[in-house]
């Protein structure tokens, strides 16, 4: 029978004290360096996507760092090429929007104005209730204020960008022990799985980028087209937004479609319905026809398992989690398939099952 003397409870005791306080700075410590890893998770992603094309060139017989160096010359350079022919548009825009805000402004608020005219019921709620048009809506001053007071520092972000660069370019120019390391974490009688789980999320990844990057095209194609035509102020803004929006999955287009219908309401309420009209069917076309058509052989996640993944993710972790909501979905998905699924045998009757409890 063991008896613990005075000696090994304090022992004990101090033990579980230090155990516990090393775990309590780890978690402390993760937690201040979460925005970090978010960073880290994000240049990963990138450089397994990029790392698809790098590949393809390396097995053809080009060394691995002549194969990266084309690679990323050919995206900066294209990055660059943008830049130059449209940066200087899209600024010239921007000023001419935040120049008009007070004018949108007053055309939207004598907008609303009109129609309360025409319902004076609801015009006599709301001065009973001591509310007012003006002040439900925020004033001028207080957003460009609110916009003033979001500041950040130039040096920090670039500082960020140049290691997020360096990240990428590191990753995809030596990617073998990053992924000896990530292999070397699971037991050998799972590393088969892990080894099939990485490259199916590679697949869908690689899909995912090839998507968004035709439909985002297509969409800002059809935004900047169709907002010139209706003489719509800062048509090239709207089509930059477009081209980014199909990112952030479903919620993109209430990024793309609110701030342009808004403005076109400044213009006359006709061009803001038909605005409104342009992209609902824009997004039916987007979504219910391309979208699915271009993620059909790489990516098939159900949207509500993206949405919950995309809320989830924005809540706890702001923009960067939203933009990272779709990978994590595929890798979720690559995981759950090869480490859960695959130990029990194809259900032949899974179908018939489905169906039973859906139209029972």
């Amino acid at each position: 029978m063991n008896i613990k003397t005075p000696e090994n409870l304090y022992r004990t005791l101090t033990s579980i004290v230090l155990y516990t306080a090393g775990l309590v700075i780890l978690l402390w410590f993760l937690f201040k360096i979460l925005s970090v890893i978010l960073l880290g998770v994000f240049a990963i992603v990138l450089g397994i996507i990029i790392n698809a094309p790098v590949s393809k060139l390396e097995k053809k017989g080009l060394k691995r760092w002549l194969a990266s160096l084309i690679v990323f010359s050919i995206i900066f350079g294209i990055t660059i090429l943008l830049g130059w022919m449209v940066v200087p548009h899209l600024s010239d825009q921007l000023d001419v929007l935040i120049g008009n805000v007070p004018k949108y402004y007053a055309s939207i608020s004598q907008f609303l104005d009109s129609i309360l005219q025409k319902f004076p019921e609801l015009r006599r709620e709301i001065n009973e209730g001591g509310m007012s048009l003006s002040s439900a809506m925020p004033s001028v001053g207080n957003t460009v204020l609110g916009i003033g007071n979001f500041s950040f520092s130039v040096l920090g972000g670039i500082f960020v960008f140049i290691v997020f660069v360096c990240m990428v370019v590191f990753f995809v120019g030596n990617p073998k022990p990053i992924i000896e390391l990530y292999i070397t974490v699971f037991p050998i009688s799972q590393r088969e799985k892990a080894e099939n789980a990485i490259k199916h999320t590679s697949v869908m990844l690689v899909g995912w980028m090839k998507s968004n990057l035709i439909g985002g095209a297509i969409e800002a194609v059809l935004v900047y087209g169709f907002l010139t035509l209706m003489n719509v102020p800062g048509a090239l803004v709207w089509a930059a937004l477009a081209f980014f929006s199909e990112l952030i999955p479903k919620i993109g287009f209430y990024i793309m479609a609110i701030p342009p219908t808004l403005v076109a309401l400044s213009v006359s309420p006709a061009t803001a319905l038909w605005c409104l009209v342009f992209f609902l069917l824009l997004n039916e076309m987007v979504s219910d026809f391309l979208m699915p058509k271009l993620r059909s052989t790489t990516m098939n996640i159900h949207p509500m398992s993206s949405l919950f993944l995309l809320l989830a993710m924005g809540s706890a972790f702001g923009l960067t989690g939203a933009l990272l909501a779709t990978p994590l979905a595929a890798i979720i998905k690559a995981y759950y398939e090869e480490f859960y699924l695959r130990q029990f045998p194809t259900d032949p009757q899974l179908e018939k099952r489905s169906d039973e409890i859906i139209y029972n």
